[in-house]
């Protein structure tokens, strides 16, 4: 077949598709999708602008374009940043009810069949400018549709500009004289104009005090900028005399800026943008999918169709939050009973493909880019993606259609206990791992295919670590965990056997257990490879079940704003680590190691007998046999039971010394074991940092979970818990910063329950828990006292948890009708708590859920329960919105967050997230400005989608270590 061309006679028509997403947002008034609330106006105003341009095209068929591409800015810094840093720092970040639009508007590019283009490293008007100077080289007329000033440089003979008219007037066409009534000169100097004048908006500093007009008038004077520059002296403005010879060189380096670069690398050109009309079931599938109804119905006319097809996304939909392949429309015109036909292949593992050189592998890239989405999940040989080898990616493209690429599956040598006394040897059949990654590396990075993996974080660590970054993403786990957190696991094993009734191959029959147990990289590649390409053809089956319920059980804005953003945030969080002084916990493990001695030696003189104070058994019988405390219950086993809550049962009802000096011994030896020995353990070999990892979906409320080590439970308040964040310390010159939400949990109780008295007192800045203490107990401020606030304050958060008089006495250490007196009188001060935890526990029985703020779904499948269970599920419910609104503004608040600090210039990084507290550390220079520009993203965070009627307040500390941060 002859290569398709381009030349005299043809007419290129370059769209600026990241122009037309902010115009089409700001054009229209907010608009969200019925079924679930997700923002949709951008897209329906460039889906407006699109059709228009192609009805726009058959009016004018002589003049009408050959060849169409929509052109979009890549998220990423450009080559700009490195001339100048400030390059567009202070652009604002984009509003957060466009952010989910992104995507959504490039699917839409391609439902109407056009190229959708975009390139790391470059921005659009790159771009446009290669394409039309390609073009207009092969003797092609261009059209730039665009009302972007900058692009008026490209004008020629045979390049012009079309601006969009506004509501109510045409389009209008700009050529050379168009571009000398906006600038004062013609296109060849535009650049020389724009350096001098320079650009508030990018940042693009120019010459100070020289505007277009000033500008134009030198450079008509001298000719162009570098004779201007040249002859400065000669000028006999005194002002501006100095001002060009002052800042000769800031104005070069605003030319640099300013000139788009025509030789962007593209792997395509002009030519393969020829026009082909929209297919009818993909474009208005997705029209339906986003409930368009009457531009559906306008186009569906023009297209001659009278049969609708099923909401669906486009093939290759990259971001869409609503749908996979053909699904099936939420709302009144769904068909709730459409089933993927590709489903139905069989899950044949021994039918895989194990893909051995780059022939083989180069047909899998050309499928994936045919269609536009891939499932990929790679195999290492540990589970920590910190120091995992890579040994073998998986890819699947259809269902039954999978691949398994080994890398480096190692083969012989003998076991000699833990040692190998005979060296293995590369297994062959392999691709060299680098030549393979050098393929796979243009399709993971390409903004135009979709990755879907099932927790796609761990897979995106691996990679990274070997220069493979992967965008954009699609995460089945978190799909699963956004429609079904608190009903059931969302690891891939379960969810096939859940959604595909197919039990997947179990890892156990290849690596085997215990001490024989071996890593992935010594498993045959025979068997290796039907179980890795499995996950990968599984991981896409579950896709396919689960993106379309997304918007029709109405979580779509969950997934697209909270979940899946923050993917690429938690791995590069993780990745950062933070550095640990492993003098300072050796230290501490030896001064705990003391303070458990001398505190058993207290409890064994208190227990007057020597015994193991470790051992639950023998405490037991001190406790409930020698001293014959009241309240012990044996368990199945016969031994009394010694846990927590009974401990301190005893220690505030019977004044146990000895149960509350046992409490104090647990949780110095937990510190000891958990902290000052364990994370010495996990300081990584290479990065001399330890690497926690933050698993999105383990909470029912959307908290995240820390592991390996769990950087999350060091206890705040205590002289331990110091010690031990005293360990967590700034690289030379850094320092680290710590911000965090004040009392987030009560603001959000006070918004939800509606009470005025704590909404007021938030709004004043008051002391909550003074306050509280002052409403109920009727003691005036002024007289308040440490003891009675200490009391109101476990009052206010007990309440957040459902708390009991049983749990609040423990927690006071004061008798449990003392305690029910103190929660009788709050809630009589604040009925409108009591009326909303009623309220909660009616709706989460009638629905199954509770809800966050933000429409997060909190499963409650207990709720219903007899018993103690009940009691149980009735707290959870009562807490859940509230816990959960605080876990949902946090995750807003870190995906918010790097934006933020990017646009701002600012170099440090986030390193732990811990419940209501962002961790950073940052040069010292940059730390005062962090804090701000943090702190205004993080009070930011609930809006626009919640006013809240308590301002959220972030507290912030710096210093050497964490707890002279905190």
């Amino acid at each position: 077949m002859a290569e398709p061309a381009i030349g005299p006679g043809d007419h290129l028509e370059l769209i600026d598709g990241s122009g037309f997403i902010f115009r089409a947002y700001h054009a229209l008034p907010a608009l969200t999708r019925k079924s679930d609330g997700l923002p949709i106006g951008a897209v329906a105003g460039f889906c407006n602008m699109l059709q228009k341009m192609l009805e726009a095209r058959v009016q004018a068929a002589a003049d009408a374009p050959t060849h169409a591409a929509v052109i979009f800015d890549h998220s990423s810094k450009t080559f700009r940043s490195d001339i100048y840093p400030e390059y567009k720092a202070h652009r604002p970040e984009p509003p957060e009810d466009l952010r989910p639009q992104f995507g959504l508007i490039r699917d839409a590019t391609r439902a109407f069949n056009l190229p959708c283009i975009e390139m790391e490293g470059y921005e659009a008007d790159d771009l446009i400018a290669t394409y039309a100077r390609m073009a207009e080289e092969a003797g092609a007329r261009v059209t730039i549709v665009s009302s972007d000033k900058d692009l008026m440089q490209l004008v020629t003979d045979l390049v012009s500009i079309c601006k969009p008219g506004l509501k109510g007037q045409g389009d209008e066409i700009i050529g050379a004289e168009g571009v000398r009534e906006k600038f004062g000169v013609g296109p060849d100097r535009v650049i020389d104009v724009q350096a001098l004048a320079g650009d508030s908006v990018d940042n693009v500093p120019g010459a100070p005090g020289i505007g277009l007009k000033t500008a134009a008038l030198l450079i008509n004077e001298y000719g162009d900028l570098d004779t201007l520059l040249a002859r400065a002296e000669e000028i006999k403005q005194p002002k501006r005399r100095q001002t060009l010879i002052d800042n000769a060189d800031q104005v070069r380096t605003s030319r640099e800026l300013v000139t788009l670069c025509a030789e962007a690398p593209v792997t395509d050109g002009p030519a393969d943008f020829a026009l082909r009309d929209p297919d009818p079931d993909t474009l208005l599938g997705f029209l339906r999918l986003m409930e368009f109804r009457t531009l559906t119905a306008r186009v569906a006319e023009r297209l001659g169709v009278s049969d609708l097809p099923p909401a669906a996304a486009p093939e290759g939909s990259s971001a869409a939050a609503a749908a996979g392949p053909k699904s099936a429309e939420s709302g009144a015109a769904a068909s709730a009973d459409w089933e993927d036909p590709a489903l139905k292949a069989p899950i044949d593992p021994e039918a895989y493909e194990v893909v051995r050189d780059a022939a083989a592998l180069q047909v899998w890239l050309d499928r994936i880019e045919a269609r536009g989405w891939v499932a990929v999940d790679t195999e290492t040989t540990s589970l920590d993606e910190m120091q995992a080898d890579l040994v073998g990616v998986s890819l699947s493209v259809e269902p039954g259609q999978a691949c398994y690429i080994p890398l480096a599956h190692m083969e012989g040598g003998t076991a000699d206990g833990d040692l190998l006394s005979a060296p293995a040897a590369r297994a062959p059949g392999q691709m060299d791992r680098e030549e393979a990654l050098a393929m796979l590396r243009p399709m993971l990075a390409d903004p135009a295919i979709l990755k879907i993996g099932q927790n796609l974080k761990y897979d995106l660590k691996v990679l990274a670590r070997h220069g493979t970054p992967v965008a954009p993403i699609d995460d089945t786990m978190l799909m699963s965990y956004a429609l079904g957190s608190g009903l059931h696991s969302h690891g891939m094993d379960a969810l096939s056997d859940r959604f595909l009734s197919h039990q997947p191959i179990p890892i156990k029959t290849l690596l085997g257990t215990g001490k024989s147990a071996i890593t992935f990289d010594r498993v045959p590649i025979d068997k290796a490879a039907p179980y890795a390409a499995e996950d990968a053809d599984v991981t896409l089956r579950l896709h396919r079940i689960l993106k379309p319920r997304l918007a029709k059980e109405k979580v779509a804005a969950v997934y697209e704003v909270m979940e899946r953003p923050l993917v690429p945030v938690l791995a590069r969080m993780e990745m950062a680590g933070i550095k640990v002084d492993r003098d300072q916990l050796s230290r501490l493990s030896s001064r705990f190691a003391q303070r458990m001695a001398g505190l058993e030696a207290e409890i064994q003189e208190l227990a007057g007998q020597s015994f193991n104070v470790g051992s639950p058994k023998q405490l037991g019988e001190i406790l409930f046999e020698k001293m014959e405390m009241p309240g012990g219950k044996k368990g199945k086993n016969g031994a009394w039971g010694t846990g927590a809550d009974v401990l301190e049962t005893l220690a505030a009802e019977q004044g146990s010394d000895l149960a509350a000096r046992v409490l104090d011994w647990r949780q110095v030896s937990k510190l000891k074991s958990t902290y000052t020995d364990a994370l010495q353990t996990h300081i990584n070999p290479d990065t001399g940092r330890v690497h926690t990892s933050f698993s999105l979906a383990a909470t029912s409320t959307g908290r995240l979970a820390s592991t390996d080590p769990n950087l999350q439970n060091i206890p705040v308040r205590s002289e331990e818990g110091r010690e031990i964040r005293e360990a967590f310390v700034a690289e030379p010159g850094n320092v680290i910063v710590s911000l965090d939400y004040s009392q987030i949990e009560l603001r959000i109780l006070a918004h939800i329950a509606g009470i005025d008295a704590l909404k007021q007192a938030f709004k004043d800045g008051q002391d909550i828990h003074a306050m509280t203490a002052s409403e109920v107990f009727g003691v005036p401020m002024d007289q308040m006292t440490p003891e009675i606030r200490r009391q109101a304050k476990a009052i206010n958060f007990g309440v957040i948890y459902g708390i009991s008089a049983f749990g609040l006495a423990n927690n006071l250490r004061i008798p449990r009708d003392e305690a029910k007196a103190f929660i009788d009188a709050y809630f009589a001060k604040f009925p409108g708590i009591r009326a909303y935890m009623d309220a909660t526990v009616a709706g989460a029985k009638e629905k199954g859920y509770v809800e966050t703020l933000f429409g997060r779904r909190i499963h409650m499948p207990e709720i219903g329960a007899k018993g103690p269970r009940a009691s149980f599920a009735q707290r959870a419910a009562i807490n859940a919105p509230i816990q959960g609104s605080a876990a949902d503004v946090i995750r807003r608040a870190m995906v918010r967050v790097e934006p933020a600090m990017e646009a701002a210039g600012l170099s440090g990084r986030m390193l732990l997230q811990v419940h209501d507290e962002l961790l950073f550390e940052v040069p010292e220079a940059e730390a005062e400005k962090t804090i701000d520009v943090v702190r205004a993203a993080m009070e930011g965070a609930a809006h626009p989608a919640v006013s809240l009627a308590t301002p959220l307040v972030v507290d912030a500390g710096q210093g050497k270590n964490w707890a002279a941060a905190h």
